[in-house]
């Protein structure tokens, strides 16, 4: 009876294995005297993965990169001394549950004397810094208080910077947090991501960061933005608001203006004056990609095939092909593709094939008919690429011989489907040479204008009208001939094949006229 009341008072006061903090390790194990030696660690995360570690001088130390704020459980096996064995056993096994250390920021937010070195605070120390996203580096001591590298003075009165960090050496860095910094003023202070007037991404967050909180300064009042842009306001913390533009961001090619609800100024501009309006540029998409979509999706003579394949099923990455192209080649589709219209292709520029492609494509998704590619048009290219939505109704187009005998030629997908005496304008009034797109296209109408000599005319009842040059048309007109300079600088035609020709001329197909 007493032997076993002293086995028992020796297991409970028998020095045992234990599991401390430590400044940079994972942990420190306990062991002192007659508590044996460690046979094993064995490291689990929460999921049950097993975590590789390193047991150096007393100290557990991880083979892999951890993320900060994970639990891990620790299992540690002691191998007892021989002679201690028949005592109180010969190994001793026990169970630990412990958190990787986390370091938060104590504020994203600085008011800094001029002069002074902008910092950032943290709850704890931290190893391992980032900023701006450049490569972390190590502190010699890790520390609390991180300089940013800047001091508030001159053109750095204000600022912001990203900042990552890890607690330990061994840690994952934490996401990164904006940390900005006023100096102080006796009036509301405003830095923007990005500055006003610089280029704006066009999928980019906007983000406006005040000195003061925003329900003191705007209350539940929010800034309006122009255009008007799918998306909505965020607040990230007390001081920062960010607008997230929905999925086709703000638009290629448009000007961003956001006013905010009451003047506040520029942090880092000089004087006090306060201001409401900031503007951004969201940059144009590439000539060549336009080209691209183009193509692929049925408005041009030619294909495009990308040199590495590839599929753009989201409008995050079509954004970002619309401003640096991928690779390709572009090919004609017809073999007999007339030499007048390979003359005016030129791959990423601009140009008369190209020109055409893009007023015809406005004209058919309802858009304003102006040849410049902008933010709606883009939307609605970009969303037809997604869709895969193909045009089939092929390509079309018009040149015109002023030599005597004079014909207007019609070419559609690979065929002369029609070629016809025609007249052009007369030496006083001549058809200009070019080629051009049609703007105007009318199955009836009427047509006015200036004679040679001063006069006006004015001819209704004219039958299909295709414009492509200022007043220049291409319509049906009763003649007792054709072939020769009669008209006033249109192309005149006869009646049916006027009538042939005019559902091949929609808005944006291409009439060359040539001698």
């Amino acid at each position: 009876m007493l032997l076993a009341l002293l086995l028992g008072l020796a297991l409970l006061a028998w020095p045992q294995l234990g599991l401390g903090g430590d400044d940079d390790a994972l942990a420190r194990v306990a062991l002192p005297g007659f508590a044996g030696k460690v046979e094993t660690v064995d490291v689990r995360s929460a999921s049950g993965a097993r975590v590789p570690v390193q047991l150096r001088q007393g100290r557990l130390w991880p083979l892999r990169k951890l993320a900060a704020g994970e639990r891990l459980k620790v299992v540690l096996t002691a191998r007892r001394p021989g002679w201690a064995g028949w005592l109180v056993g010969h190994s001793e096994r026990r169970s630990f549950t412990i958190e990787t250390p986390r370091a938060h920021l104590s504020t994203s937010l600085l008011q800094v004397k001029p002069g002074a070195p902008v910092t950032a605070a943290f709850d704890e120390p931290v190893s391992l810094v980032s900023l701006a996203g450049k490569r972390p580096r190590r502190l010699t001591t890790p520390s609390a208080v991180v300089p940013l590298g800047v001091v508030a003075s001159g053109s750095h009165d204000a600022g912001s910077i990203e900042i990552a960090v890890s607690a330990r050496s061994w840690e994952r860095l934490s996401a990164p947090v904006l940390v900005s910094w006023f100096p102080w003023q006796p009036y509301p202070q405003l830095l923007t991501a990005p500055e006003p007037g610089a280029t704006l991404a066009p999928d980019k967050r906007l983000t406006l960061t005040f000195s003061d909180s925003v329900s003191s300064l705007l209350g539940n009042r929010r800034p309006r933005l122009s255009p008007a842009t799918p998306g909505r306001w965020h607040l990230l913390d007390t001081h920062t608001l960010a607008f997230q533009p929905g999925r086709f961001g703000f638009g290629l090619d448009s000007k961003v203006r956001v006013v905010l609800p009451r003047g506040v100024h520029l942090a880092g501009h000089p004087g006090r004056k306060l201001t409401r309006a900031l503007t951004w540029q969201v940059p144009a998409g590439s000539t060549l990609r336009l080209q691209q979509l183009l193509a692929q999706l049925g408005w041009l003579p030619l294909d495009w095939q990308a040199k590495t394949p590839f599929v753009l099923t989201s409008t995050k990455l079509q954004l970002a092909a619309a401003l640096s192209p991928p690779a390709g080649q572009f090919g004609w589709r017809y073999a007999n593709t007339p030499a007048e219209l390979r003359a005016l292709w030129r791959p990423g520029r601009p140009n008369a094939i190209t020109t055409g492609a893009v007023m015809m494509f406005q004209d058919r998704h309802g858009l304003r008919v102006d040849a410049l590619p902008g933010r709606r048009m883009w939307r609605a290219l970009i969303k037809d690429a997604i869709r895969g939505k193909v045009r089939t109704s092929g390509y079309s187009y018009v040149y015109v011989h002023r030599h005597v005998p004079q014909s207007l030629n019609l070419w559609h997908n690979g065929q002369l489907i029609l070629s016809s005496p025609g007249n052009t304008g007369v030496p006083a009034a001549p058809t200009e040479l070019g080629t051009f797109p049609v703007f105007e296209h009318i199955q009836v109408g009427t047509m006015s204008g200036t004679n040679p000599n001063g006069s006006r005319y004015n001819d209704p009842g004219i039958r299909y009208i295709s414009y492509f040059h200022r007043g220049e048309a291409i319509h049906a007109f009763t003649r007792s001939s054709f072939g020769t300079p009669q008209s006033l600088g249109c192309v005149e035609l006869p009646l049916a094949a006027a009538a042939k020709v005019w559902p091949y001329t929609p808005i944006g197909t291409l009439v060359t006229i040539e001698n």
